[in-house]
Formats: C-alpha cells, structure tokens, sequence
C-alpha cells in the first residue's frame, strides 16, 4: 500500500506549486529525526527525482518520497485542514504507535523498519 493524498491536500499543493511557478518542481515529503515523538515529518519543494527516491502519483501529485521515509510512510495518508488552531497538512500513519498533539512527529511502531530500528 502507498502513501495516499485527500482531495484537500492535493487542492492544497496544486495552488502551492502555482504560485513557486515552476513545472519542475515536485513535493518531498520525508522522515527526519526530532519532534517531541521522536520522529518528525517534513515537507519541502525539490526538482531532484533522487536515485533512492520514489514517485508516487496520487490525485494528479507527483510526491518524492526517499527509500527510509516511504518505509515509514506505507499506507498514510496526508490530508490538508483548516481549523481554529490554523491550516496545516495532516499524516494519518499507520506506521505510528502515538502522534503529539500537533500531528507534526510521531513514534514509530515496534514493528516498523526503516530509521525506527536504525539505532539514531
């Protein structure tokens, strides 16, 4: 199963690519060390295809998504929501035994491979 878009995260990153104004550039989402959970996602525009990277095409977005992120992102979903709070992209992960408050990092499950199990 591969990482998924919402309609509304999809919305969201047609109008952002519009306005970077360049038909080269694709959405990376990735897995880093940090956050209060332990891991953190990220999210930043790159024209690299890298050799580790994978494409993943969902409702007509091209996402960049490096071999140790997609291992943790398998089966996610990311959505974009407007609350009170702001508007932000939300990572539903099945791969995460809990998430913070915010959404924004989250601690991977026992059975995950990928930087979970990397010794960091």
């Amino acid at each position: 199963m591969s990482l998924q878009l919402t309609e509304s995260a999809a919305g969201k990153i047609h109008s952002l690519l519009e306005q970077q104004g360049n038909d080269a550039l694709h959405l990376r989402i990735f897995v880093s060390g940090g956050g209060c959970s332990g891991f953190q996602y990220g999210f930043t525009f790159d024209e690299e295809v890298k050799v580790d990277d994978t494409v993943v095409e969902s409702q007509g977005v091209k996402l960049l998504v490096d071999a140790m992120s997609l291992d943790m992102l398998k089966g996610a979903e990311v959505d974009y929501q407007t609350s009170l709070q702001g508007e932000s992209f939300v990572i539903r992960n099945p791969n995460a035994a809990s998430s913070c408050g915010c959404g924004k990092s989250f601690t991977p499950a026992e059975s995950s491979t990928g930087c979970a199990n990397a010794g960091y």
